[in-house]
């Protein structure tokens, strides 16, 4: 088969790899699409992946086309989403029911070979089979999706709260849509992308702008603001524009080294909460009836839908910033 492979730190292509085979509890995967995410540039760069090379590609849904023996949820023909997790279920967090912080932190398409290839294995348990209305094309949106709801999960919405997003790419898109629908009187997103922000106007978000300062609310802050975008100037910004008694979310994945200042007498004496929220808790089967009950509209998040042999053009278009969910298809 044909696969996308990380080489090392800077180095992607597209080669032949042997076909996967399932092993006990798992299936393979003829991959319909495979969406692209800030992770995969991590692992591009060398971060998150304990080893290369590897196949990236969390996000991604296709065919069930081979069983390992003792699977019987699905059958052979039967269209999947995948969740990626893959905790230990042994060590603390773990045992305490948090598997997106385990020791061992393993992940398809970050330890384990992923969905950027022709056919992807997985567990059987990982599987979502999708309903019939829903294009197995777009149901890579699901895992991004799921994050979303895990980082609503954290914030534990207030309702009437005004909330403030940094990004319009698909994840501050994403958590704009959320918003909207756990109980957000106004929703602002800034980015300075041009093209990114009118898709959040697009989608009814309640004030659009390249900064904070452009907005009438930012003299008083914002109750919730979330970081979408992973980088250290938005996140010293919009670290200073929490309301009183408000939430900041760091929801963008920042470059390891990547630091902010917090002022901890404001912290006290506002009562400002710090939190952030990692991938997937519980939550991906929630994002799957989202999903399937048409909480986002495929056709506005996958601006780009590129073969597979053109996964290294992909990741270019995606680093510059261009489009909004680019996904390959095998």
């Amino acid at each position: 088969m044909r696969a996308a492979i990380v080489e090392a730190p800077g180095k992607v292509s597209v080669v032949s790899v042997p076909d996967p085979a399932p092993g006990p509890r798992e299936v393979v995967v003829e991959v319909a699409a495979c969406g692209l995410c800030g992770t995969d540039l991590h692992i591009l760069q060398g971060e998150f992946a304990p080893t290369l090379p590897i196949v990236p590609g969390h996000e991604f849904a296709g065919v069930v086309v081979a069983a390992g023996a003792d699977v019987s949820e699905v059958a052979v023909g039967d269209r999947v989403a995948v969740d990626p997790s893959l905790p230990c279920h042994e060590c603390r967090y773990c045992r305490v029911g948090r598997g997106n912080l385990c020791d061992r932190f393993g992940a398809i398409g970050v330890t384990t070979a992923g969905g950027a290839a022709e056919f992807a294995v997985a567990p059987v348990a990982n599987c979502v089979r999708l309903p019939e209305h829903i294009e197995v094309g777009d149901a890579a949106l699901i895992e991004p999706l799921s994050c979303a709801v895990r980082g609503y999960d954290v914030l534990r919405g207030t309702l009437g709260a005004q909330v403030l997003i940094y990004g319009s790419g698909t994840m501050g898109l994403m958590m704009l849509e959320l918003a909207k629908r756990t109980g957000a009187v106004g929703v602002d997103v800034l980015d300075i992308n041009p093209d990114r922000l009118a898709t959040a106007e697009l989608l009814g978000c309640s004030g659009a702008a390249a900064s904070a300062e452009e907005l009438d609310r930012a003299p008083r802050g914002w109750d919730v603001v979330i970081d979408a975008t992973g980088n250290a100037a938005a996140i010293q910004d919009g670290l200073g524009r929490v309301a009183k008694g408000g939430t900041f979310l760091q929801f963008g994945v920042s470059d390891y080294a990547a630091r902010a200042v917090i002022e901890p007498y404001r912290i006290y004496n506002q009562e400002i909460t710090i939190t952030g929220s990692m991938a997937v808790l519980h939550s991906y089967e929630r994002a799957a009836a989202l999903f399937a009950s048409g909480v986002l509209d495929p056709g506005v998040f996958i601006s780009d839908r590129l073969p597979l042999e053109q996964y290294p053009q992909a990741i270019d278009r995606f680093r510059a910033g261009l489009g909004r969910k680019i996904v390959v298809e095998p």
